[in-house]
């Protein structure tokens, strides 16, 4: 299996050899020369799988076993998904079983991704990012320095998953007061001496576009070891396609049914992964991409017309980790959708990236995207907490404001025929404040949690300039 980039002017190379990098060096995102395919005997197989044995089926189809031993792979994997390190779980739930399901009625659900340390989605990739990181540079011997951009939950989940790591520095960059509370004591709470957190004076879009100017710039990445794990990073993806297989099996007996899945979206690599898992044979019906007041990904899926607004026009809501305007792992799914066409992306992303927009209308390209199973919607501060009172009320379960986010517009779009997955991708205690306006009420958080936003902070505020970022990072190297 190797891997080629979106934009079409960089060596195809294999998973261990894009792990670190992010970013291809042509400036676009990578993807499999070919998506694997899995059969009906696949997914039967699969039924009797758990998380562990599945994730192994996938990845293996995605890692060369003369790149990565599958040997160390599964003791990778196995190192990753263990009960104690996604041990957060409901009433009822297993820990065993990872990501585990609650029913709210028939053919709804919502598939539990937040039961991972910083009780986010994020986790469950970024474990074993920290995991595959840590043994790819032990084996060879290198150092990394890790770059990122947060809105709020990737930040967290990946200093937690690298704290500690041999070899790992992670130079985190968010968007400075814009977080909730709970989110920014996560981060900023941790003292590691290898976890730097740097507020930038800005919105999340300024963050993540100061990491792809210094992931661009090839002499310093080089000098520097600049590693990523942004969603831009193939490994994050490739984990998260598990998932979508271990949904689609919790509630399907047989491979003949098709499921939904309603997403949650701002960067767009987690619906990105659901994407990928329909493209490798899961049978998906509908992938619903729920966006905040932030709904560029709504307004393109609606009209065929991207068009990121920039940081001045980027709303900060209640839901703060789809507060982006410029979706970095959408490219890969236009990439998807034009055919591979690499000199067709170039002259889309060329116009992005010079601050402009496309319009997918004139070459029929848009009249496609419902081949891929993808409609969208919006939601607001008044439809999230309308939507956590009505599912507290209803159903006795308290849900997050991204979640919310989701649930809302899977209910407007969905098949009541069709089983459909809410994907939770956050815990209500990560923004308790939503919370307490909505319900009235403090949501529940791990006892090893409490009293978070007290612990003493550490972080360094700098304005959105590239070079001030690159100064920060030599001066702590």
């Amino acid at each position: 299996m190797k891997y080629i980039s979106t934009r079409g002017q960089s060596a195809a190379s294999s998973f261990s050899e894009i792990l670190l990098g992010g970013l291809a060096p042509d400036g676009g995102l990578y993807l499999p020369e070919q998506y694997p395919q899995f059969s009906d005997a696949d997914l039967t197989a699969m039924r009797s799988m758990n998380y562990r044995e599945l994730a192994f089926a996938i990845l293996s189809r995605l890692v060369d076993n003369n790149d990565i031993p599958h040997t160390d792979l599964q003791a990778i994997i196995d190192k990753t998904y263990r009960a104690d390190v996604y041990g957060y779980t409901r009433a009822g739930q297993s820990a065993e079983d990872i990501t585990p399901t609650i029913k709210l009625e028939d053919n709804l659900y919502l598939l539990s991704l937040s039961n991972g340390p910083t009780l986010a989605f994020k986790d469950m990739a970024m474990q074993l990012l920290g995991n595959l990181f840590e043994y790819v540079l032990t084996k060879t011997g290198q150092t990394t320095n890790i770059l990122g951009a947060t809105s709020g939950d990737t930040g967290s989940a990946a200093e937690y998953a690298m704290r500690g790591k041999k070899g790992v520095r992670v130079f985190m960059l968010s968007p400075y007061q814009k977080m909730s509370r709970f989110q920014t004591a996560q981060m900023f709470s941790l003292q590691d001496d290898n976890i730097f957190n740097i507020a930038v004076k800005g919105v999340f879009d300024d963050a993540q576009d100061i990491v792809k100017a210094v992931s661009n710039d090839h002499t310093f990445k080089a000098q520097y070891k600049i590693g990523a794990v942004n969603s831009i990073n193939w490994g994050r993806i490739a984990a998260q396609i598990v998932y979508y297989f271990k949904g689609y099996l919790a509630v399907t007996t047989s491979n003949d049914q098709k499921v939904s899945f309603s997403v949650p979206s701002g960067n767009f690599g987690n619906v990105c992964a659901g994407h990928i898992a329909r493209m490798m044979g899961l049978p998906i019906a509908q992938l619903i991409v729920a966006t905040n007041e932030n709904d560029v990904l709504d307004e393109f899926f609606k009209t065929g017309v991207y068009a990121p607004r920039g940081a001045a026009n980027t709303y900060q809501t209640s839901s703060p980790s789809m507060d982006i305007s410029k979706a970095s792992n959408f490219e890969r799914f236009v990439y998807d959708l034009v055919g591979r066409d690499s000199a067709r992306i170039r002259e889309l992303w060329t116009a992005v990236d010079h601050g402009g927009k496309f319009d997918l209308n004139t070459e029929g390209y848009f009249d496609q995207v419902g081949d891929f199973g993808f409609v969208s919607g919006s939601s607001n501060h008044a439809n999230r907490l309308q939507t956590i009172r009505a599912t507290k009320e209803k159903y006795g379960v308290t849900i997050d404001t991204h979640t919310a986010d989701g649930l809302k517009v899977a209910l407007e779009k969905r098949d009541p025929n069709v089983p459909m997955l809410v994907l939770e991708t956050a815990l209500a205690a990560k923004f308790e404040d939503a919370i307490v306006e909505a319900l009235g009420e403090v949501p529940e958080r791990p006892a090893s949690l409490e009293g978070l936003e007290d612990l003493p902070q550490k972080s360094t505020v700098l304005d959105a300039n590239v070079d001030l970022i690159k100064s920060f990072i030599v001066a702590n190297t």
